[in-house]
């Protein structure tokens, strides 16, 4: 299993302030983005590439090539996982990918969301699926930024 450091929800995947400053506290220098829509598109992928950190590995990828990816062997390199929605996540750990902790920091208002914390709002579906995961022992906080005080997610349900 890759070394992950940092698995992330954040719809804007790669922005940079928040990598910036998510880099420098986990030390990571590998971006795994997970993200079915986006590794078919090519113009988002680059666009999104752009603004990585030119320090890091990027991989865009379908669910399924991530999963495959982050269950190779290889401690040397600091992984930071980002995807848009906690279903993604759910989906690569059926998949035999293993996610300790999941760090919840950006998921905008759209229609059939309610306002979680701040910039983070959820559906009904989306808040029965962190249930899911944490029943499945991953512990899931609120943290848009390092800085930031971790929040249980269950303290906002």
């Amino acid at each position: 299993m890759l070394n992950i450091v940092l698995t992330r929800i954040d719809d804007r995947l790669i922005h940079g302030q928040v990598v910036t400053a998510w880099a420098k506290v986990t030390k990571g220098n590998r971006i795994i983005v997970v993200d079915d829509g986006v590794a078919n598109d090519d113009f988002m992928s680059k666009i999104i590439k752009m603004a990585a950190p030119s320090s890091f590995k990027i991989g865009i990828h379908t669910i399924e090539q991530a999963a495959e990816i982050l269950q190779q062997d290889d401690a040397g390199e600091r992984v930071i996982v980002l995807a848009k929605t906690p279903m993604t996540i759910k989906t690569l750990m059926e998949k035999g990918v293993e996610i300790k902790d999941l760090d919840l920091g950006g998921m905008g208002a759209t229609k059939g969301r309610k306002q979680l914390y701040r910039n983070i709002s959820i559906s009904e579906e989306e808040k029965e699926c962190f249930k899911q995961l944490i029943d499945k022992g991953v512990h899931v906080v609120v943290q848009i930024v390092p800085d930031d005080t971790p929040k249980d997610i269950q303290s906002f349900f």
